[in-house]
């Protein structure tokens, strides 16, 4: 894959390059590490909502809408990503995916509860805001539901149950952690 790209894994755009900005603090999650997740998840999310929060490349969002997903939001606050997602979501014709430039904290802070199946998390690494984001996820998520996290450490089990979250599946690639939490259905 040449630099500045990843390409999506599965579904209907399978094989689909997406380009990637050089910005700060931007991480797209590589390729073994979304096949990983997705492969946790099972290959067909018909019917689900989910919310990429932190976006970026969109490359984890587009992953789950070329799988089915029914709905993904996609939230970033860099007006150069915002536009890049925009072409992305306009070249594969990717009605389902909405992109909003908001700040992913505050607006899962006043998110409607119980509202995604999934939520995907990949928020700066030097920005400290596991905690806050965890707890602004769980309450959007439904029973059931599934938050997928990247982060330079893993979450405690204690932290987690906090949230009504338990470990699910969690691996490491290099430097980052990347595990996916499940929402207890009752």
């Amino acid at each position: 894959m040449p630099p500045g790209k990843v390409r999506i894994i599965g579904g209907l755009w399978k094989r689909s390059k997406l380009s990637v900005l050089g910005r700060p603090g931007l991480r797209p999650t590589p390729d073994r590490v979304r096949e990983t997740l997705f492969n946790w998840l099972g290959q067909d999310l018909k019917g689900w909502r989910c919310l990429d929060a932190f976006a970026g490349t969109g490359a984890l969002g587009f992953e789950a809408a070329s799988r089915g997903a029914a709905e993904v939001l996609m939230l970033e606050t860099d007006a150069q990503l915002q536009r890049q997602l925009q072409d992305t979501q306009q070249r594969l014709k990717a009605t389902q995916v909405r992109i909003q430039g908001a700040d992913a904290l505050a607006w899962m802070a006043r998110g409607e509860e119980s509202r995604f199946e999934l939520i995907l998390l990949d928020p700066p690494f030097d920005a400290g805001l596991n905690d806050r984001v965890l707890a602004a996820a769980a309450r959007l998520l439904v029973p059931g539901g599934f938050v997928y996290l990247e982060a330079p450490v893993a979450v405690p089990a204690e932290v987690l149950a906090t949230y009504g979250l338990h470990r699910y599946r969690h691996d490491r690639a290099g430097a980052v952690h990347f595990e996916l939490l499940h929402k207890s259905a009752g």
